[in-house]
């Protein structure tokens, strides 16, 4: 034992004596995933170079150093288990030692599990580890890491959040009661209920099944979304790529076309009818073919909301397409349900006639209006410079005033009744509808117009915007708290196509912006942000416009803007291999996303994070929070650690 403890030592001592060059052939990479519940794996990946090999976890006593880790504690997580190996690894006999050591060659991979309910936290800790290759050994080294984990299940960009998703879709599904192709239908669906049965027991089961099937019904396609949309891309693809946003500008056209009176959509008639026959077997089964044939039959009206929310939904992670289908499914479900139990209440509904007609006509206006935002992410993300904010803003302003004309009567359609009067319900919409005309109008010559900034195009690419030209209270804070000693170090990368908001400067190259602050000793502000991100444009126009926030930004950090939509192909030397999936990202935007998943364990953007000049964190990353005191508080914190 003595002689193996001896040998021991005095092969370290020879390693530090003989080479007088810094011998390190593995580079560590940190990660984290979640298993469970409120558990995580955390990753430590080896990348080992070729000849090389790490010591395993598990050694005799008596041989090489083995890789051990050590955490720091915390109330925040609890360790489950210990650290793992996850490669097999090889057996050698070795001479010097007089044993049989495991070690690993090419890359190796250690997870520990840990516990948490805490849905931000940092953990903290050192790998010590020894490596050799056939003539010389490293000696034992520590390797820091810190590793922030989210909860992306919980903290997900969008400002509503899974319970405000899910309220949401139940209040448009509520909504979509309204349209012509579904009011009709609710004196034939209760009188299937209240037909023949003698027990009113029998008619409250089945108006259950009947409301089941339709929740079911909605909540099925949310789950295939979800499904088939799993992996940190296809979110982005979705909703960046032209195909699927001019895909979804033709939908909303061409079904508000139809809403207008153009033609008719219908779906084949014999999905319809084999369903409807089911119906007329009767039976506790007919209650689902009737919810089956309600949603077939009212695809026409609600097919264009149900793609909108679809959309919306798959764009932050995959729990929220089902979140949003299940909302929408009980929200429209639940009228019908309703309607069945307490047949009197149908006695005070207005019956069909013109005014539903109407309602399809204002919401083909409305789907004109947002079938622009597909064409204005194509414009932004693939830099046409096209259909610029004040474009839009006119297009926009043109639909709501004809919208406006519309309701007064002024403008008819072809199946419109005549408009022999407006009641009050009707001109309150019509003050609504031409005063939102008039909120735009500002837009055209360069006002922020906040409360719908985040559907609109960036206001950088206004080609006419006074505010710009002319002093005020929006503008001021960049003049006094933008100066010459604050500029950057060098010309931006990709300044051409980037830019940031309110004057301010930055980077948009993540090691030219670590550079920078390296260079003046400053922390950096990292701004995981997209073309297509609506938030984004929100937080930016009602956060980062503050004063306080601005000067924060202007002084005290170095800018990196991190665009993680951009398909803008970078030169083959500048390629990487994701160690997240192993796939190369040849673009802008995927390699700026793979810098967030593998660093911060997320791809949702916005998505804030304050780090030294290594890129190291100092503070838990924000996501999407309007509250302008909680990001100055964090700005702060940020720069206190630093």
């Amino acid at each position: 034992m003595i002689r193996k403890t001896l040998l021991s030592i005095g092969f370290i001592l020879f390693s530090l004596l003989t080479f007088s060059q810094i011998y390190d052939p593995v580079e560590w990479s940190f990660s984290y995933e979640k298993v469970d519940g409120n558990k995580y794996d955390l990753i430590f990946t080896a990348t080992i170079e070729e000849r090389s090999h790490l010591y395993s976890m598990h050694l005799p006593d008596g041989g090489p150093i083995p890789t051990s880790f050590t955490f720091e504690e915390s109330d925040d997580y609890e360790l489950v288990g210990e650290p793992r190996e996850m490669n097999e690894g090889e057996v050698v006999f070795d001479q010097a030692f007089e044993m049989e050591i495991k070690y690993f060659s090419g890359e190796a991979e250690f997870r520990q599990t840990i516990s948490s309910n805490v849905d931000n936290f940092s953990v903290k800790g050192y790998v010590t580890y020894m490596a050799c290759d056939d003539e010389r050994c490293s000696p034992p080294q520590d390797q820091e890491f810190v590793l922030t984990v989210s909860d992306t299940e919980d903290t997900a960009s969008d400002n509503r959040g899974l319970i405000g998703l899910l309220l949401f879709s139940f209040f448009l599904g509520m909504a979509a009661i309204l349209t012509p192709c579904v009011f009709p239908m609710i004196p034939m669906t209760v009188a299937f209920f209240s037909q023949g049965e003698g027990r009113k027991g029998k008619s409250l089961i089945k108006a259950l099944i009947f409301a089941l099937s339709i929740v079911i019904i909605y909540s099925s396609l949310g789950i295939i979304v979800s499904l088939t949309s799993a992996g940190a891309g296809f979110a982005n693809a979705l909703s960046t790529h032209w195909i699927p946003n001019i895909l979804f500008f033709l939908l909303f056209v061409v079904f508000a076309a139809s809403f207008f009176g153009a033609y008719e959509i219908i779906l084949p008639n014999r999905w319809v009818s084999s369903a409807d026959a089911k119906v007329d077997k009767g039976g506790m089964i007919a209650a689902f073919f009737l919810g089956l044939t309600t949603v077939l039959v009212s695809f026409a009206c609600t097919g264009p909301i149900v793609g909108a929310l679809l959309v919306e939904a798959a764009s932050g992670h995959v729990i929220r397409p089902t979140v949003g289908m299940f909302g929408f499914g009980l929200g429209f479900a639940l009228p019908f349900f309703l309607f069945a139990l307490f047949p009197a209440f149908m006695k005070r509904l207005p019956k069909s006639g013109g005014w539903l007609n109407s309602v399809k006509v204002v919401l083909g206006f409305l789907m004109l209006a947002f079938s622009m935002k597909f064409l204005s992410i194509i414009n932004e993300v693939y830099g046409l410079n096209v259909l610029t904010r004040d474009i839009y803003l006119a297009i926009w302003i043109v639909l709501f005033i004809l919208l406006g004309l519309y309701l007064m009567g002024k403008i008819k359609f072809a199946h419109d009744s005549d408009l022999k009067h407006i009641g009050i319900f009707r001109f309150l919409l019509i003050i609504a509808v031409f005063s939102f005309a008039v909120y735009l109008i500002p837009g055209l010559f360069g006002a922020p117009l906040k409360g719908i900034s985040g559907l609109l195009p960036p206001k950088s690419s206004a080609r006419f915007d006074l505010i710009d030209n002319k002093p005020s209270s929006v503008m001021a804070p960049v003049a006094e708290y933008t100066s010459e000693e604050k500029s950057v170090c060098n010309e931006p990368k990709y300044a051409d196509k980037f830019e940031l908001p309110y004057g301010l400067t930055g980077y948009f190259d993540l090691e030219q912006g670590l550079a920078c602050a390296r260079d003046r000793n400053m922390p950096v502000f990292i701004d995981f942000k997209g073309h297509a991100c609506s938030n984004c444009k929100e937080m930016e126009s009602k956060v980062w416009s503050d004063p306080e926030v601005l000067k924060r930004l202007s002084n005290n950090f170095v800018i990196i803007a991190l665009y993680c939509d951009d398909r803008t192909r970078l030169p083959e030397d500048e390629w990487i291999t994701s160690e997240v999936d192993g796939k190369v990202k040849k673009t802008i935007g995927q390699v700026n996303t793979n810098y967030e998943i593998s660093m911060f364990g997320t791809n949702t953007q916005p998505l804030y994070a304050i780090t030294d000049h290594e890129g190291n964190p100092l503070v838990d990353p924000m996501a999407f929070n309007l509250n302008i005191e909680d990001f100055i508080k964090w700005l702060d914190e940020g720069l206190a650690n630093f």
